[in-house]
């Protein structure tokens, strides 16, 4: 039964988001912004929404382990399995601000994480925390990554979503709805989550590390495929790595500034599998064929990621 519950929470998630980035998607297209301010901003976050509620949740019960699991889990899956997959349709050609400015700053928020939750080694404390400030620095850097999407918007770049226009009743419907779902699904799919762990004996930052990881992030495997199919090269690997960078410096700094986060030190062999899993992104724009994710590359990706699921499996 609990694995029912926590499948219809997913459910209810991936339902809400797509509700939200159609009232939303519509809402903004009838205020006349930018197609592509559209994709880069509501669709992105839109996609991240299940992952920003599981959190809330989890750190409005001190599930510090499941919030660091779910985010942590959620970009490596991203990472290794979706634009392994994505890239296995067809190959991922990639663009030059991607290559050089958005994945080194997907990378950059790995890396800052894992320095602002290990306080023993970076500044000595007893215990390692994820505190209201660190989560403020999250939010800082946010901003920041916001601003830079409104400065490269630039017309006739890809088009997002391809969301219709609804009339303003419909569209505001839909958005409350879409936020309903989430609410729902959120509260549903932690609750099952917890008790799936207590009657596996397995930790809740390993349930968060695969099953509400993966679960939590079905829209952006669902956008990044359809796009690939589709042949919009730059949606597909730009929903994934400013879906990675919103996980980190929106989710975390929302989760964060709600309740400071205890941070286990286990968990850093997660964060060694998502900096190598980012650093394996950044080097294969310049193997084989230039700025593009092949198939081959594609074939390691996945490899990589069973591995991991493989490791998992192994942990206690």
């Amino acid at each position: 039964m609990q694995i029912i519950f926590f499948l219809l929470g997913m459910a209810l998630l991936v339902a809400g988001a797509e509700l939200l980035i159609r009232g939303a998607s519509s809402l903004a297209k009838r205020f006349n912004i930018p197609e592509i301010v559209i994709g880069l901003t509501i669709v992105a976050f839109g996609t991240s929404l299940p992952e920003l509620v599981v959190n809330i949740f989890a750190s409005a019960k001190g599930l510090s382990g499941l919030a660091f699991g779910n985010i942590i889990g959620s970009n490596i899956f991203n990472i290794l399995l979706i634009l392994g997959i994505s890239a296995l349709i067809n190959p991922l050609k990639v663009g030059k601000n991607t290559v050089w400015k958005e994945i080194p700053f997907s990378l950059f928020a790995a890396i800052l994480l894992f320095i602002l939750v290990n306080d023993r080694v970076t500044l000595g404390r007893p215990g390692n925390m994820l505190t209201r400030f660190d989560a403020m620095i999250f939010l800082f850097f946010f901003a920041a990554f916001i601003v830079y999407i409104f400065f490269i918007t630039k017309a006739g770049m890809q088009d997002e979503g391809n969301y219709a226009t609804y009339s303003a009743l419909i569209s505001v419907l839909f958005v409350i709805s879409g936020l309903g779902l989430l609410f729902a699904g959120g509260k549903v799919s932690v609750n099952a989550a917890i008790k799936i762990a207590q009657m596996l004996g397995v930790s809740e930052k390993v349930i968060g590390l695969t099953i509400v990881a993966a679960g939590t992030s079905l829209p952006e495997l669902a956008t990044s495929a359809v796009a690939s199919f589709k042949k919009k090269y730059d949606i597909a690997v730009g929903n994934i790595v400013g879906s990675n960078i919103f996980n980190i410096f929106l989710i975390l700094g929302i989760s964060g500034f709600i309740s400071p986060l205890p941070y286990e030190t286990a968990i850093n062999t997660d964060m060694y599998v998502l900096l190598a899993a980012t650093v394996l992104l950044f080097i294969s724009m310049f193997t084989l064929k230039k700025r593009t994710i092949d198939r081959i590359e594609a074939g390691i990706m996945i490899c990589a990621y069973i591995a991991y699921i493989v490791f998992q499996a192994t942990r206690s």
